[in-house]
């Protein structure tokens, strides 16, 4: 099943500095039908203006992904971290027992991002923050696992529970799969561009609620910067 979500029947805040969307339930926006997608809880895309951001604040028990579209953005917590993730790239925190972070476009321009929430399956362990590069030529043609609950994703991120953040960039008229299995559910969001899975088109910034397919098969209509995830 494919249920398609369309950018415009998303969720909306405009609060001048921030324009977001929200793909699920998230502060005044509700919907009990967009409550969740299995573990996965939150999906906004956000837009930051220039130095703007979003000042300390505090989290626990959620695993927190930030997939940067344009610009950049500038991480800080309570743990000492601090880092500049910038488009392509990803970090994780892991709120764990409890920590407060910042982040903030230090950029002369707009930064665009995906902030990715997932429900853990381990919870009491310590906070943690990390981020690396995932050079966008290395997904050409084909999924790359850029964070994951599972060892065996040597190269990706860890994340606390049982989900993975996949990514591909597909030129037009490209292919790729990505075995999912019936058990499991996946929320696919084109970044750029327009894709079809079976018979269902999806446009940039669209969401596709993805369950109960084996495989999913992603053709790109036009080039395309693919993220989704999949969890239990």
């Amino acid at each position: 099943m494919i249920e398609l979500r369309p950018f415009d029947s998303l969720g909306a805040a405009d609060h001048g500095w921030l324009n977001a969307r929200h793909h699920f339930s998230f502060a005044d926006y509700h919907d009990p039908a967009r409550m969740h997608w299995g573990r996965l809880r939150v999906w906004n895309d956000d837009l930051i203006a220039p130095q703007a951001g979003f000042p300390p604040h505090p989290h626990r028990d959620m695993e927190i992904i930030t997939y940067v579209l344009e610009g950049a953005i500038t991480h800080q917590d309570s743990l000492g971290n601090t880092g500049r993730t910038e488009a392509g790239d990803v970090q994780v925190m892991s709120a764990g027992t409890g920590i407060r972070h910042s982040e903030y476009n230090l950029e002369d321009g707009p930064t665009k991002l995906f902030q990715i929430w997932i429900i853990p399956t381990r919870t009491g362990e310590a906070p943690s923050w990390g981020a690396r590069p995932f050079p966008r030529g290395e997904r050409s043609g084909r999924f790359v696992t850029l964070a994951s609950g599972y060892a065996d994703d040597h190269d990706a991120l860890p994340i606390r529970t049982d989900a993975r953040l996949v990514a591909a960039t597909l030129k037009a008229g490209d292919t790729a799969e990505y075995p999912v299995g019936r058990d499991r559910k996946a929320y696919l969001v084109p970044a750029t561009g327009a894709i079809r899975i079976d018979d269902v088109r999806v446009n940039a910034r669209d969401g596709a609620a993805i369950s109960d397919l084996d495989v999913i098969r992603v053709t790109a209509i036009e080039d395309s910067e693919i993220v989704m995830v999949d969890a239990a």
